[in-house]
């Protein structure tokens, strides 16, 4: 696969990503009662419903404007970037990344309290780890991917380069 058909790859994974980042916050919504964990594996693995206005670690809860460009600012750029593509690997991971930024987008525009400065809702929670959602995950999944794949890439295009 070459260029233009990267599009299309990255857009359905961006899609299928931040569709079922919302469904499952949707059902997370509906089923538990904020600051109430619901324990899976002991207290290592449980399900604690809050409302993130910040970053990673509620870090920056007053920069909610600043975060919700930015992730604007990453998905209309992974779109923009996808025909530019050379490596299917590199493509999922940008897809994974752009999914879950598009995920936590749509929380920022269209949840309390109000539009641009949302609250992102986050509900997996494993250890003494900062508790998060499947948007995030697909951010942490698609930087690995994408950076291995770069990697590779490098290496192979390197190798080439020595047996020449």
């Amino acid at each position: 696969m070459k260029g233009r058909n990267f599009l299309g790859l990255v857009a359905v994974i961006m899609v299928v990503a931040a569709a079922i980042d919302q469904v499952v916050k949707q059902v997370m919504l509906s089923w538990l009662e904020p600051g109430q964990a619901v324990n899976v594996i002991g207290d290592w693995f449980r399900f604690y419903l809050l409302f993130n206005p910040g970053a990673a670690f509620s870090m920056g809860e007053n920069m909610t404007w600043l975060f919700t460009a930015i992730q604007l600012v990453f998905v209309v750029g992974a779109l923009l970037y996808a025909p530019k593509l050379t490596n299917k690997w590199e493509a999922i991971g940008i897809g994974l990344i752009a999914g879950g930024a598009l995920g936590n987008l749509c929380d920022r525009l269209f949840r309390e309290p109000g539009f641009w400065f949302g609250h992102v809702v986050d509900y997996i929670s494993v250890g003494s780890f900062a508790v998060f959602n499947i948007a995030d995950a697909c951010i942490t999944v698609g930087v690995v991917v994408f950076v291995v794949a770069m990697f590779v890439t490098e290496f192979r295009a390197s190798s080439k380069e020595r047996t020449k």
